[in-house]
């Protein structure tokens, strides 16, 4: 493989690029050749993990926040990221848009309207009443549970121990350096390929997943705007002009690609917000925020462990409950982007502490969906008939919103915008923020990639970055067509069953980071120098040593 590498021109691993890539392609040929038995035993082990593993996800988030909490406030908070004397390369606000834009913008837009009204219009809580004050307090606490500190979490705990042990020991710029303190000089060897394997296929399915909402979101809004319809074909065509796009980010670099894509998205979405916010009903809008931070934070511990375990219990009931179509999903496919985001998130993060580190990755990107869904949760859930008053009032154009989500997900962020003025204009611009986060999410998971698979910070030589761009349309384009008509559903059981080996890796992170903690130089840590690397060796008897 060394020799056909190099005939390729590529700068890489040979047993880690050619095995993923080889790994792929089985992927969407078999997809091609067989999708019906292929769809069937995804939904099959969708069905025995969210029955059987569901309580592990919800679990194992929670575990994970506790250690970061910890973590960051143990004497080990002053540890910098880096060698002595490195500092941040990236001011705050370049750092937070950019960990934001690759992480979970284009989710935020697809959801910011399509959960909460979901939540409202069919409570998951026993005893609520759908469309009331209850459902609609409800509906607000959940989506940003989904979609703020818990899922920042995910990325969070697989970023500080990237940034640890490849910015701080300088080891490869791979998933398996991270566990370098139970594997030693094995990270080299078969086990430590097979886990970047797993990383490399994981980040491509994660990233195809949401590239597939993404893309079926911008078909959605097109059609909207001029009947182009919103098919599979569509989405297809979409996601192939998307990713050329991406591509061409990709061959223009970080710096200039990722970084100015990510200040431009975030400025378009926060306008965005702040238009909805004025043209909205502001004063219930601010009340609305305000009010927001208090019901997450009343309902975060019972939401953080509610198991939905009453589900399940009549004999014969084969509904998988709601958290097994909600949260289990959400984890299970923010974990796949985890080895993406926690590399990304590394790679920006180079010289920062690890207090600012948690604490940053974890509260900012937080406090900003918190302020998103309150702005566009309330808004929607008031021009959807918020009470049986208001509902009684509206008359007819009460129920629009969720009639537009229970006939298609894509659709509500569009039939949102019905409502408020310059709706052909505002909608063009929401089709325009979608396409730019897809683009970045693609751009920098490409990046990722192939940092993981050269073990290098430096990205490969272009083809070598574009191959794995083009890589994730592909796989993309053939999770659409094997959707089909389940849509979501089937983007649902594919992820499912894809993150949990993934959730199963990052949850070994923990005693690596506080085997590699535990070995600190306690006097290093106030002058942030490098500790020393003698901790890490192998066994090496015959030489009268000892680790």
């Amino acid at each position: 493989m060394d020799e056909l590498a190099r005939k390729l021109g590529l700068r890489t691993d040979p047993a880690i690029f050619f095995t993923s890539a080889a790994l792929t392609l089985v992927f969407v040929l078999a997809l091609v050749i067989a999708p019906g038995p292929i769809g069937d035993a995804f939904a099959a082990g969708r069905a025995w993990i969210v029955t059987n593993l569901g309580w592990f996800f919800i679990l194992g988030v929670n575990v994970w926040l506790g250690f970061l909490l910890w973590v960051a406030m143990s004497r080990h908070g002053h540890i910098r990221l880096g060698r002595k004397g490195s500092r941040p390369e990236y001011s705050n606000l370049s750092w937070f848009t950019m960990l934001f834009a690759g992480g979970i913008g284009t989710v935020l837009m697809f959801w910011g309207v399509a959960e909460p009204i979901s939540h409202f219009s069919t409570p998951p809580l026993p005893g609520i009443e759908p469309y009331s004050e209850e459902a609609a307090k409800d509906a607000i606490s959940i989506a940003i549970y989904h979609l703020g500190l818990h899922t920042w979490t995910i990325f969070t705990l697989p970023g500080l121990a990237f940034a640890y042990f490849i910015n701080r020991y300088e080891l490869p710029v791979r998933v398996s350096s991270v566990f370098y303190p139970l594997l030693r000089e094995r990270i080299h060897g078969p086990i430590g390929k097979t886990i970047d394997v797993a990383a490399v296929l994981g980040t491509l399915f994660g990233v195809a997943v949401s590239l597939g909402l993404g893309s079926s979101q911008i078909a959605a809004g097109l059609n909207e705007l001029f009947g182009t319809g919103d098919g599979a074909f569509v989405q297809v065509c979409i996601l192939a002009v998307l990713t050329g796009v991406a591509v061409t980010s990709i061959v223009v670099g970080l710096d200039k690609g990722v970084k100015l894509l990510s200040n431009l998205n975030i400025g378009m979405a926060v306008a965005l917000m702040i238009f909805v916010l004025i043209c909205g009903s502001t004063l219930f809008l601010l009340r609305g925020i305000v009010e927001t931070f208090g019901l997450y934070f009343e309902n975060l511990p019972r939401l953080a462990f509610w198991n939905d375990m009453l589900a399940n219990n009549n004999p014969g009931n084969d509904d998988w409950g709601w958290q097994g179509s909600w949260t289990v999903f959400y984890w299970a496919w923010t974990v796949t982007w985890s080895p993406f985001i926690g590399l990304f998130v590394a790679r920006i993060s180079r010289g920062r502490t690890i207090r600012e580190f948690v604490f940053g990755v974890l509260m900012a990107p937080s406090l900003f969906t918190l302020i998103w869904f309150a702005i566009f949760g309330w808004q929607a859930m008031e021009f959807d008939g918020l009470g049986a008053a208001a509902r009684e009032a509206m008359g007819d154009q009460a129920g629009a919103i969720s009639d537009a989500v229970a006939e298609s997900v894509p659709l509500a962020m569009f039939a949102f915008f019905e409502q408020l003025p310059w709706t052909t204009f505002i909608q063009g611009f929401a089709v325009v923020i979608v396409a730019i986060f897809f683009a970045t999410s693609s751009d920098s998971a490409s990046l990722v990639v192939d940092m993981l698979c050269t073990g290098n910070a430096t990205p490969g030589p272009v083809h070598q970055r574009v191959f794995w761009g083009a890589a994730e349309g592909l796989v993309a384009a053939m999770l659409i067509i094997l959707a089909g008509e389940a849509g979501l559903t089937a983007l649902q059981q594919v992820i499912t069953v894809v993150g949990l080996p993934i959730f199963v890796l990052v949850s070994m992170m923990i005693p690596s980071l506080i085997i590699g903690l535990a070995n600190e130089d306690i006097d290093h840590i106030s002058i942030g120098t490098r500790p020393d690397l003698d901790c890490f060796e192998p066994d090496r008897s015959e030489e009268g040593s000892a680790s």
